[in-house]
């Protein structure tokens, strides 16, 4: 972020943001985060809706620009494009009046530097309010799946319902909490948050997915944190239904050594020990500046835990020999692609490329890990992707080469499986993927 983004507009810090998304492949929820400090309080949920919308519709926004600019903004002028994008955006998608919604885009020229583009974004603009349902019959002719092209083929490829799964990556997502029954049934917390709570579910058993842990309350809209009681002091933490299945599945017990691996946030290490506050668990990741997102949700809860900086992949570097682990819940670094409808930006900064590479990533991290889970031991494979490569086919494949490892029965509520594919749903979970594993005798 620019020294002077401080000074930015909303409008001007949403096209900056933008710019550093799409051109220079940088996270959303990074890009975010460090804008929290830099914007007014009251001025971060506009730049959050505008550049995490403007994610989500991409290609219907860069179709209309097309057809109104001759021109393509390239190089040094790619920040007029970004703000082109935030401009309409706000005219389609927000309830902005069309006259302020130009009049602070155009104003933001001049606080990014861009007076000579003034004219031309006045322009772009107004021309695309006089013709705008011209320009919409052109642009939505078709249907748009607003992903990139290598994706949807690999879904078409997959599954006979991907048509559903885009709809549903192109949907605001839904706010869940995990309640910590520690403090408080969850049912009863779900009384007291009182209209914050769906409608349409108690406890979230009536929700279009059975599949719910218990322990999950579905709120009717997203709600800052502050506003859900007794948050800092531990009661609830925010997290995706279906990810509250991995301290399910894990089952963890009081006095067992435990590995989080690939922890950050740590909304995984946190829910092992609400259900078992004794275990020894060690939350490991390799970003150390992400380690202070697990130290800080640790500390809310006020629980312990042993935080370790390292490889997954490489065991030796970071854990003394001859340590083993009773359980080891191994959430996958993936494709991200059953969470894009929370990181829309998935879209526009995974490759077609990056998949065989992750695969080939989660291959080494499962033979590593595996060399320190104790014999009879559970390691819990997990990622937020819904690409078989990924999944079902990584899993077959280590089944198939590793003559210890014997898939072990999974109860989602009666469900019993040996293998789960969550896909994203209206008012339910995330894509999520889990698979048991156990360490037999050769």
């Amino acid at each position: 972020m620019k020294k002077n983004s401080a000074a930015l507009s909303s409008r001007a810090m949403s096209a900056n943001i933008l710019l550093q998304v799409l051109e220079q492949g940088k996270s959303l929820s990074t890009l975010m985060f460090d804008a929290q400090k830099q914007l007014n309080p009251k001025d971060l949920p506009l730049v959050q809706e505008i550049t995490f919308g403007v994610c989500r519709v991409l290609p219907r926004l860069e179709a209309i620009i097309k057809l109104l600019v001759a021109k393509p903004l390239k190089g040094k002028t790619r920040l007029v494009h970004c703000l082109l994008l935030v401009g309409l955006y706000q005219l389609l998608y927000m309830r902005v009046p069309a006259h302020a919604a130009v009049d602070e885009v155009v104003n933001a020229t001049k606080a990014l530097k861009l007076d000579s583009f003034r004219a031309l974004t006045n322009g772009v603009l107004r021309r695309f309010l006089r013709e705008q349902e011209s320009i919409l019959a052109k642009v939505d002719k078709h249907w748009q799946t607003l992903h990139p092209e290598w994706l949807v083929n690999k879904l078409k490829k997959a599954y006979p319902h991907w048509r559903e799964i885009i709809e549903a990556n192109n949907q605001r997502p839904p706010m869940w909490i995990r309640v910590n029954q520690q403090h408080i049934k969850a049912k009863d917390y779900a009384a007291l948050l009182n209209d914050l709570v769906a409608k349409n579910s108690e406890n979230s058993t009536a929700c279009t997915s059975a599949n719910i842990p218990e322990c999950a309350i579905l709120l009717d809209k997203p709600v800052v944190v502050n506003q859900l009681v007794h948050f800092e002091q531990g009661w609830a933490t925010v997290q995706d239904a279906h990810a509250q299945w991995s301290a399910e599945l894990l089952g963890a017990e009081n006095g067992e050594l435990i590995l989080d691996a690939c922890a950050a946030p740590g909304g995984k290490t946190t829910h092992i020990l609400e259900k078992s506050p004794l275990a020894k668990v060690m939350a490991l990741d390799i970003e150390e500046n992400r380690l202070h997102r697990v130290r800080e949700n640790l500390a809310r809860l006020g629980q312990t835990a042993e935080i370790m900086c390292g490889d997954a992949a490489k065991p030796d570097e970071w854990l003394e020999k001859g340590v083993m682990f009773d359980r080891i819940l191994l959430d996958a670094p993936c494709s991200a692609t059953g969470v894009i409808r929370r990181h829309p930006d998935i879209k526009w900064l995974r490759q077609e490329s990056d998949i065989a590479e992750l695969a080939t990533l989660q291959r080494n991290i499962l033979n590593a890990l595996w060399e320190r889970l104790k014999p009879n031991g559970i390691l819990l494979y997990a990622t937020c992707s819904v690409l078989p490569e990924e999944n079902s086919e990584q899993i077959q494949r280590f089944v198939q080469e590793m003559p210890t490892a014997k898939l072990v029965e999974m109860d989602f509520n009666g469900e019993k499986v040996l293998e789960k594919q969550f896909f994203p749903e209206q008012n339910s979970g995330d894509g999520f993927f889990y698979a048991k594993l156990q360490k037999v005798a050769n």
